[in-house]
């Protein structure tokens, strides 16, 4: 991603530590942003969740809103967002869950994405269909929409 340096620089300049709870990517928007020589200053940890177990004791997401709402809900990507951002010392967390497929439903069709971001405001939620264009590319996109995510929450810091 061209702006991840520009993530990382923002960061720095507002002070703000930031921390991933990825799903989906598998810790794609940590590497993305760990490429960058310096974002040890602003990163602090990622969260890899690829199971609902690991979501629940790691993230503190609740049985109950994975049993109503799925592991790809906003629901969960905000609890997954709130999770990260008080279980880390940190400022801005971003989460990311979806179906990068194969596979899917028709209910939640390979391609959908939900995504968390968390702050001291609170937590915005949203949902990206990327569309069935395969796991490498669903998974690509999630990430640079995730960066695309902290650079906004940044810009506005």
């Amino acid at each position: 991603m061209s702006f991840t340096s520009e993530v990382i620089d923002l960061a720095k300049k507002h002070e703000v530590m930031i921390a991933t709870a990825e799903s989906c990517t598998g810790g794609m928007v940590s590497a993305a942003l760990t490429d960058i020589p310096g974002a040890s200053a602003v990163v602090e940890r990622a969260f890899v969740t690829y199971s609902n177990q690991a979501k629940m004791d790691m993230l503190g997401v609740a049985a109950a809103t994975l049993e109503a709402h799925g592991a790809v809900s906003e629901d969960v990507a905000a609890e997954m967002a709130t999770g990260a951002l008080t279980r880390a010392p940190v400022q801005l967390a971003v989460s990311i869950t979806g179906i990068a497929g194969p596979g899917g439903s028709e209910f939640k069709p390979e391609g959908r994405v939900c995504f968390g971001v968390a702050d001291a405001t609170g937590v915005s939620t949203e949902t990206v269909d990327f569309g069935a264009r395969g796991r490498d590319s669903v998974r690509a996109a999630a990430r640079d929409h995730a960066l695309t995510l902290l650079k906004s929450a940044l810009d506005t810091a």
